[in-house]
């Protein structure tokens, strides 16, 4: 099998990183949102209204779910725990067919999106953080950022390992495109009901599902861990999000593929991920040693470089 490794899998020693300021800075244009190039995502939210129209049946409801989960582990175990982490490792085929079931859910494309995200992680709760509640509040740790018209560019000087990959380079600039197929595939095989339920109602949800990772995620549930943020653990929200509720426990160890870090900690991704490694899909998933497990003296806010 082709490994997506064979682009220099050796991670480097784990250091401090310098704050960037590329990213975010102070000025007024961070908290400036541009309605009118967020009337597609606005509008997403709108065509929800036409469940009243079409009303309620089983068939397009369990579309909705079924698209939701789907979807939902394109982000959780592609976007954020591969192409953010590289907590595991797969094929060059299969991390393509990750980013598309990641770009379905219409939030934009995977090398953004974990380019933002290694830098959330390296700045959490401090001023460069694009999405604190503690910095920020609630509703722009929530929302309100992706709106801003400042985190438009994808910084690809953080994330070189995988923008070599011109596949991923193209996904990354027509990440809508997976989504349109997808919308029309949900009206051709099931009409209206099909495209509101399936599709509209289903990327809605999954939008503020992964949200809440950013906002309630550093604001409501339990801390197992000292972290030098906020990051708490929530039984609620990893039902919600798949696993990543355990929000807590990712930002103490985030190299590792498993967030439920015990066997009481519901982690859907995970297991999802162990499935697909009995299929040879997956490998060298990683997960929290013993000794992690049952530290608890604060750590430094110490992130992993890669190199492409």
């Amino acid at each position: 099998m082709n490994s997506a490794a064979a682009i220099n899998q050796t991670e480097i020693d784990q250091t401090e990183i310098d704050h960037d300021d590329s990213i975010q800075g102070a000025s007024p244009d961070r908290y400036r949102i541009n309605w009118i190039m967020n009337l597609p995502f606005l509008g997403m939210h709108a065509a929800c209204l036409g469940a009243f129209w079409v009303g309620i049946s089983w068939k397009p409801v369990a579309l909705c779910a079924a698209l939701y989960a789907i979807r939902m582990f394109g982000i959780t175990a592609g976007y954020h725990r591969y192409f953010s982490h590289r907590s595991y490792r797969t094929s060059r085929a299969f991390q393509f067919f990750l980013a598309w079931i990641g770009c379905s859910a219409l939030q934009k494309g995977p090398l953004w999106w974990a380019a933002l995200h290694r830098h959330h992680h390296r700045n959490s709760d401090e001023k460069e953080d694009v999405h604190s509640p503690l910095q920020s509040g609630f509703w722009w740790s929530h929302v309100g950022w992706i709106m801003s018209n400042k985190y438009e560019a994808t910084d690809f000087n953080v994330i070189k390992d995988f923008s070599q990959y011109p596949e991923l380079r193209w996904l990354n600039r027509y990440w809508a495109v997976p989504g349109v197929l997808l919308a029309a595939a949900c009206f051709f095989f099931m009409g209206w009901p099909g495209l509101i339920w399936g599709f509209f109602i289903s990327t809605v949800l999954l939008y503020h599902g992964t949200f809440v990772t950013n906002s309630l995620c550093h604001m409501l549930g339990r801390i197992r861990y000292k972290t030098a943020d906020t990051s708490r653990n929530s039984f609620i929200l990893a039902l919600v999000t798949l696993g990543e509720g355990w929000h807590n426990n990712h930002h103490y160890y985030s190299a590792s593929a498993r967030m439920g870090f015990f066997w009481w900690e519901v982690d859907i991704s995970y297991y999802t991920l162990r499935c697909l490694s009995l299929l040879g899909l997956v490998w060298d998933i990683k997960k929290p040693k013993d000794r992690v497990l049952k530290m608890c003296e604060p750590r430094p806010r110490v992130e992993t470089q890669y190199r492409g």
